[in-house]
């Protein structure tokens, strides 16, 4: 299989292509662009979160530990915290991924389980839209669709690794097609996958239609704001009386 440095440079150049394709065609601010490419390089190490102890899985979890709070600051907000909660809300978020993920993916995760698969891009995607804050919804499915092809990319190349060119053709080694799958090997955690997948989809459309709503209210009040204020433009100034 490729090295840890493959994925990581295969990831990160299909997410520089991404973040120019979004600012070139989309039409997207830079900076969101650039984000989204750096969430791309780095999802390209999610996969190997079932490698068990290794330097992988640490520097991934490691990294997850220290981005998601960082993507929660907006949430935060909108849930009213102050700030010193907003600082406590985001240690908590780090120790529970940072000690509590990495001991659970380090003892039981499954090498080439559903780690590997086409529904853990879906997932990885879910979780970074409800994770990823803003009022415009636009920019949380760029962003999340970054984080898909950053993971579908390591799976990919897994896949491509898995084929040689032999004397008499194409040879595929053993862990040909285990990579990009939409099912693994045992039931439990098939269903576990799935379930996830329908659960934060659920959440993922209720959050979608709260924002579209919120949005859409928040431009009506500009639009309402923006014709008063011409209204008062076109209004005669009348002289202050003046009492003699």
């Amino acid at each position: 299989m490729p090295g840890y440095r493959v994925h990581i440079a295969g990831s990160a150049l299909v997410g520089a292509g991404y973040g120019a394709a979004g600012w070139a065609v989309g039409d997207l601010p830079p900076v969101t662009c650039a984000l989204a490419a750096t969430l791309c390089g780095a999802a390209g190490m999610v996969p190997d979160l079932d490698s068990g102890q290794s330097d992988p899985l640490r520097e991934s979890v490691g990294l997850l530990a220290a981005a998601v709070p960082l993507m929660l600051l907006h949430r935060f907000q909108q849930w009213g915290l102050p700030l010193d909660g907003i600082v406590l809300a985001g240690a908590a978020v780090y120790l529970a991924i940072r000690f509590g993920l990495g001991w659970i993916l380090a003892n039981h995760a499954v090498h080439r389980g559903m780690f590997h698969s086409v529904p853990a891009a879906v997932i990885a995607g879910q979780i970074t839209y409800l994770v990823a804050g803003g009022d415009d919804p636009l920019h949380r499915y760029y962003l999340a669709g970054g984080v898909v092809l950053g993971v579908l990319s390591h799976l990919v190349l897994d896949e491509i690794w898995s084929a040689t060119q032999g004397m008499f053709g194409p040879k595929f080694k053993t862990g040909f097609g285990t990579a990009l799958k939409f099912h693994g090997g045992e039931a439990w955690a098939n269903l576990l996958t799935y379930v996830l997948v329908v659960a934060l989809g659920g959440l993922a459309a209720f959050d979608a239609s709260r924002s579209e709503q919120s949005l859409q209210m928040k431009r009506y009040a500009r639009q309402q704001m923006e014709q008063a204020s011409r209204v008062m433009q076109g209004v005669p100034q009348q002289p202050w009386p003046i009492r003699r």
